[in-house]
């Protein structure tokens, strides 16, 4: 196995997951808060599909998929949003059937396999960002995300277990 497919499994992964736990439900299942609070499952989501998009798209150099897809979500939101830092409000805000959630992120996905695909183990040292200390390589980027999004993802399976 070379990192390409490492890395392409590692997202076949997070949509596997994602699928999995949003497959079949309702509107109202996938926006129900287990404590009133709490992230729905059309939240994390969302998020998870907007983090993959903005970091995936940054490091790749390449557009991000969500203008193609922010006016069918019609959110209170402006386009750069990605869901850090979201009040319950905010996270109540987020309601979309399954089909547009599940389009969206299997979008996302596909642009994510055409970049990592190309990506060879001499570019993961690469460095991404240098706005921190010590400045991000591309191999931590990606698995940042995959960490992030798995998380996520395994968040909402849960939720999905806890719906009435």
């Amino acid at each position: 196995m070379d990192v390409a497919d490492l890395l392409a499994d590692g997202f076949d992964r997070i949509k596997q997951t994602v699928h999995s736990a949003v497959d079949g439900l309702t509107e109202d299942q996938l926006t129900h808060r287990i404590d009133g609070r709490s992230n729905s499952i059309a939240w994390l989501v969302w998020h998870l599909s907007r983090v993959q998009d903005d970091h995936v798209a940054g490091v790749a150099g390449t557009e991000q998929v969500w203008p193609d897809w922010y006016d069918r979500f019609n959110l209170p939101f402006e386009i750069s949003e990605h869901g850090y830092g979201h009040t319950f409000e905010q996270v109540a805000a987020v309601r979309a059937p399954a089909e547009l959630l599940l389009g969206y992120h299997d979008a996302v996905h596909e642009a994510t396999q055409r970049f990592v695909r190309t990506v060879t183990a001499g570019d993961l040292d690469t460095v991404v960002d240098e706005n921190w200390d010590p400045p991000v390589t591309l191999g931590v980027r990606l698995v940042s995300v995959v960490n992030d999004d798995l998380q996520h993802a395994g968040q909402a399976s849960f939720v999905r277990g806890l719906l009435p």
